[in-house]
């Protein structure tokens, strides 16, 4: 089944190659492209999107509340917000609005196809503001918080699959995913810092 996925940015040249780049993801499916938000909600209604791609401003509508309303409205659905800008009040607006995800247009479009993937799997996908991530402990998921502890316990990829009975592939993920919010780059950081942040205790 393909995630399904509605654009919506006022400018239509990266409307365009936004819809483009989708569309070769074959897990991806762009249900439509709107350039204008007075129809948003309609839309929505009409295309039953997974994911909805929102640029921060969009002519004199602001992405924040329009993401505020569409996870109101519509509670299931993802919203991963664009920006042209990294500024740290954006980033926190973004995610005190329910947003799944925030991510600049300048990012390379790899990055932002996984974004999409990781918000349709329900994580959270935050850049670092200048005062780290205040957001990263929190967002553990129940899943990702045992597959830290058995990191912990010095337990392989494969061990954890047999143990909490899901696929290798979906523990990489979860590892990823750990490491990002945890702001680590090794296995042994994610246990260093999952200890110090009060997530994992042994």
């Amino acid at each position: 089944m393909k995630i399904k996925v509605l654009l919506v940015d006022d400018h239509a040249l990266f409307l365009h190659g936004l819809k483009q780049l989708l569309e070769v993801e074959e897990d991806i499916q762009v249900v439509d492209t709107l350039s204008d938000p007075l129809h948003l909600f309609f839309c929505i209604r009409q295309t039953s999107p997974d994911i909805v791609v929102i640029d921060i401003r969009i002519k004199s509508f602001n992405g924040i509340e329009l993401t505020k309303q569409i996870i109101k409205d519509f509670p299931d659905i993802k919203v991963v917000v664009l920006s042209g800008y990294n500024y740290d009040e954006y980033i926190e607006a973004a995610f005190q609005a329910g947003a799944n995800a925030f991510i600049t247009k300048e990012r390379s479009n790899v990055e932002l196809v996984s974004t999409i993937r990781q918000s349709y799997q329900g994580y959270k996908v935050f850049p670092r503001t200048a005062a780290g991530n205040p957001y990263s402990c929190t967002d553990l998921t129940k899943k990702e918080r045992e597959v830290l502890k058995l990191i912990a316990q010095d337990k392989t990829n494969i061990e954890i699959s047999g143990e909490l009975i899901i696929s290798k592939r979906t523990v990489e993920r979860h590892i990823s995913s750990i490491l990002r919010k945890l702001d680590a780059d090794s296995r042994v950081g994610a246990v260093v810092n999952g200890i110090k942040k009060g997530v994992l205790t042994i």
